[in-house]
């Protein structure tokens, strides 16, 4: 009897589990293998995959012909904010900093990443941050270009309301504030990102008031950039669709 159970463990314990987990361990391989032609898996302090930037910023190019103004007033090597207009279910910051990092040739972050999977860690990938003031002060102190997007509106030529909560890291850090009118054409390639001149708070005003007056102005001067511009349509979802084919004019 006891040699039978003897034979049974020993016929019991070389189950094919090592041949298994080689199996799984394979196509976990071939999984990674063709996932790495969209991004590098090398990442930057804030989770940015600047290979994958790239490679949406040339998917990009397919749908859009964005042309960007005033992009010679970012600083080189400074950190600075841009606070871009937004409408409702807008990806106008996600459009702007794509679009400053071709035509800047620097990592440019956007706030407003969601915290959860799957899309926050893209949105992460791609360098958003979360809206939050001490992870944007972090960006700023590190010299790095942000794009912030006011509240989203229905009315293309309205600019929201900017979050002064958003723009007391700028205030801190003693960090340019740049507005930026966003317009695009839903049924065109056109797109256009106009940079205006930083706006300056001012110094003599401390704590809560100097951060609502900065928000205030930011939003009259977002508001001048839109009627610049004419009365094109500012970018949601629904502009990066083809309606007018996909590289048509």
């Amino acid at each position: 009897m006891a040699a039978d159970v003897g034979a049974a463990v020993a016929r019991v314990i070389p189950l094919p589990v090592g041949r298994a987990i080689g199996a799984v361990q394979e196509q976990a391989a071939d999984v990674a293998k063709r996932l790495v032609p969209f991004g590098s898996w090398t990442v930057d302090d804030w989770g940015r995959d600047a290979t994958l930037v790239d490679a949406f910023v040339m998917a990009s190019r397919l749908r859009w012909s964005i042309v960007v103004g005033g992009d010679q007033r970012l600083p080189a090597r400074n950190g600075a904010l841009i606070v871009v207009n937004a409408r409702r279910l807008a990806l106008a910051p996600v459009l702007a900093a794509l679009a400053l990092t071709d035509a800047t040739g620097r990592p440019v972050r956007f706030v407003g990443r969601p915290d959860t999977a799957p899309l926050g860690a893209l949105a992460r990938r791609l360098g958003g941050l979360l809206a939050r003031p001490d992870e944007l002060t972090g960006a700023l102190r590190a010299g790095e270009l942000v794009v912030l997007g006011s509240a989203s509106v229905i009315h293309p030529r309205r600019v929201g309301r900017v979050d002064h909560r958003l723009l007391a890291p700028s205030v801190a850090t003693r960090t340019k504030v740049f507005p930026a009118a966003v317009a695009t054409s839903p049924l065109g390639r056109g797109a256009r990102l106009e940079i205006g001149n930083d706006v300056r708070p001012d110094r003599r005003r401390r704590g809560p008031l100097a951060e609502l007056e900065l928000a205030d102005e930011v939003e009259r001067r977002i508001q001048r950039l839109l009627g610049e511009l004419g009365g094109t349509k500012t970018g949601t979802p629904l502009d990066w669709l083809p309606l007018s084919g996909m590289g048509g004019n």
